[in-house]
């Protein structure tokens, strides 16, 4: 019998039962490096595909490099060349792909945490779903009846914050099972929660600092940390009115009234107190009187280096043209010595503001120029406005909801020399009236309308200036309806119990698990983060509920 070969034996004498193919798989033979080199090279849905060829593919497939370099073919650098500007600014052409420094990254080292790995893979699965709408629909009961006043919702770093008089302020997770967090009540003698904010500085911290303005005119700071609600500092009631809006930016804080007063504080340090115990009565920097601020009104802060800026963006009622925005911004010391403060509107040069300085009246135009009532040019018709639903505010947008299911644009420019408010461009999509509208600092806004059934995404950055952002919003690109994953119809067996719920009525009562009631309407309460869009909706039998709609 002929010596079998070593190649065809294993040690312990075992026959080799390896096939041989007539077509060897030579990729296996490869290092990684070399492989995932040839990976880099395919489309993403090829991509996908090998990670389901074997164990070891869906290891290299999945390799965070590989989809980390596609993020930012996709949407890092498309952004980056609709910059205005960017082209004529001498920026090498190669400077906008590829490379994993992050200062060539714009601002998207949000997605790199300090001890965390970036999972890029699923954060390029998050902005494709953002692209497309679709994501799941989850349903969290807050309250069996609306609050009067209406509750109050903020998101922020995946934490949805809700204030309303019969549950106090309330703490709950958007990620895993939607826990509540924390709650606490209010103290007994303030009144219903008419504002709140939460401290845009404490992104990455441990401690997120929140404040809640009251219709008595007192406001409450609070941390929320460890899961625990702590009161740092509560103001005194005030005879100025209602808080309308709330600023936070630790240590300075802003707060405007129903009787247009603002008022800007400034918490002093306290080293030498423990964690969690309470601060001493802030300094009140700065109290202005407005004449010309009318609500929906939002209120920010963004400190600088020597600087402080606070700006009051507003409604504004005009002769003839209805409505439009304004913004007032002042510039403090860190001591709160006022250096300057500006105002700008986005008045048509035709018009002019029903409140305006008697001893330094708008320029008013020559009558030809004014046509007899009831006649309007094409000009003239689309600077016609109705008052606001909403009003968002994130420099350098300013987002304004109309109840004609329509929304406007407006882009702020502030340098050291000037304040001005670009005209207003309209944006369509919505089939019924917008309740709410939210913008993120980087043009990404949500808005829904009135009954809550419809939600969209906008992709706004840039505003636009270009040619190819005006040939995006002629052609209805800037926007997406969000599609959630629809429940499954209820099966026979839901028919019974349905029967015996029925009562006298003709129709079966159904109960659709996980289901939406489309019936729901919402006030505008809408709050988004990286991941997930939150909308506060009221059932028609007036139960409350918070909608998550998860991109993940």
């Amino acid at each position: 019998m002929a010596k079998r070969k070593a190649s065809e034996t294993f040690e312990d004498g075992r026959e080799n039962k390896r096939l041989h193919s007539s077509n060897p798989d030579r990729l296996s033979r490869l290092s990684h490096e070399l492989t995932l080199r040839v990976l880099s090279f395919l489309p993403v849905p090829d991509l996908i595909i090998c990670q389901r060829v074997s164990r070891h593919f869906h290891v290299l497939a999945g390799d965070s490099q590989l989809w980390k370099a596609l993020y930012y073919n996709r949407f890092v650098r498309p952004r980056a060349s609709r910059i205005p500007g960017i082209h004529e600014s001498g920026v090498p052409a190669e400077s906008l792909y590829y490379s994993s420094k992050l200062s060539r990254w714009l601002d998207e080292d949000n997605l790199v945490r300090k001890g965390k790995e970036t999972n890029w893979k699923r954060q390029y699965k998050t902005r494709h779903n953002w692209t497309k709408g679709t994501c799941g629909v989850s349903e969290v009961p807050v309250a069996p009846e609306p609050s009067v006043p209406p509750t109050l919702l903020h998101m922020h770093e995946g934490i949805i914050f809700m204030a309303d008089q019969t549950h106090g302020l309330r703490a709950w997770s958007s990620q895993s099972g939607q826990d509540m967090l924390a709650t606490i009540a209010f103290p007994d003698n303030a009144g219903p929660p008419s504002a709140l904010t939460v401290d845009s500085a404490s992104t990455r911290s441990s401690t997120v600092t929140l404040a809640v303005g009251f219709q008595d005119g007192s406001f409450t700071v609070y941390d929320l940390r460890d899961n625990r609600f702590t009161s740092r500092y509560s103001h005194e009631p005030s005879s100025n009115g209602m808080i309308s809006a709330v600023a936070l930016s630790f240590p300075y804080l802003a707060t405007m009234t129903a009787s247009q007063l603002l008022s800007f504080y400034k918490f002093m340090p306290a080293e030498d107190k423990p964690s969690g115990a309470i601060a001493d009565p802030p300094r009140l920097l700065q109290s202005l009187h407005s004449q010309t601020v009318w609500p929906p009104l939002t209120l920010s802060i963004r400190p600088q280096p020597d600087t402080v800026l606070v700006s009051i963006a507003y409604s504004l009622p005009t002769y003839l043209s209805g409505w439009t925005v304004g913004i007032q911004e002042m510039r403090l010391t860190p001591d709160g010595k006022l250096v300057e403060s500006r105002l700008a509107s986005a008045i048509d040069q035709n018009y002019r503001p029903l409140t305006f300085n008697s001893t330094n009246p708008a320029p008013v135009p020559a009558p030809q120029s004014i046509p007899p009532f009831g006649h309007f040019n094409t000009s003239e018709a689309n600077q016609i406005h109705s008052k606001p639903t909403s009003l968002s505010y994130s420099h350098p947008y300013l987002l304004v909801s109309h109840p004609d299911n329509t929304l406007t644009l407006y882009l702020v420019s502030s340098t050291t020399d000037t304040l001005k408010i670009s005209p207003g461009n309209r944006l369509w999509g919505h089939t019924s009236s917008v309740s709410g509208a939210h913008v993120g600092g980087r043009g990404k806004a949500v808005s829904v309308s009135t009954r809550g059934d419809e939600l969209r995404v906008w992709e706004l950055e840039g505003g636009f200036a270009s040619a190819a952002a005006r040939r995006r919003l002629a052609a209805g690109e800037l926007s997406v309806q969000l599609r959630p994953e629809k429940p499954s119809h209820p099966s026979t067996d839901d028919l019974t119990p349905a029967i015996k719920v029925r009562g006298d009525g003709l129709g079966l009562a159904l109960k659709h698990k996980g289901g939406i009631d489309e019936t729901s309407m919402t006030r505008g309460f809408v709050g988004f983060d990286d991941d997930k869009v939150v909308v506060l909706k009221e059932r028609h039998l007036g139960a409350q509920a918070l909608v998550i709609y998860d991109f993940t």
